[in-house]
């Protein structure tokens, strides 16, 4: 159960192909975003869809395997955990976002 404590998993589509870092170290880097659909009735009983967008962050060979497969409008499915982390932008405002870091990618649809 303690893996459970923050746990996120996700079905959708790339907003656009991942951007990938290679760091110091060796280490690589994929950031991309995914779209996520719900559909649902309103009070009035009209259908309405709701889109949400995702940051999504990944390391190593799963950054590899992002920056090798997946393109803008790929299906995925992925699962990781949700953080959140702040800094400050050249104003020197201070910037916050939430992003899942992804430890597992499974690709869907169709094969290119």
């Amino acid at each position: 159960m303690k893996n459970l404590k923050n746990k996120v998993q996700l079905i959708g589509h790339l907003g656009a192909n991942p951007e990938v870092k290679n760091l110091e170290g060796g280490k690589t880097l994929a950031r991309f975003s995914i779209a996520t659909n719900d559909t649902y009735k309103n009070a009035k009983g009209e259908k309405v869809e709701d889109t949400q967008w995702h940051n999504v962050v990944t390391w190593g060979k799963t950054a590899e395997i992002a920056e090798k497969y997946l393109k803008k409008g790929s299906e995925v499915a992925v699962e990781g955990k949700l953080t959140s982390r702040s800094w400050e932008d050249k104003e020197g405002q201070k910037k916050y976002t939430t992003e899942v870091v992804v430890h597992e990618i499974l690709m869907l649809g169709k094969k290119d």
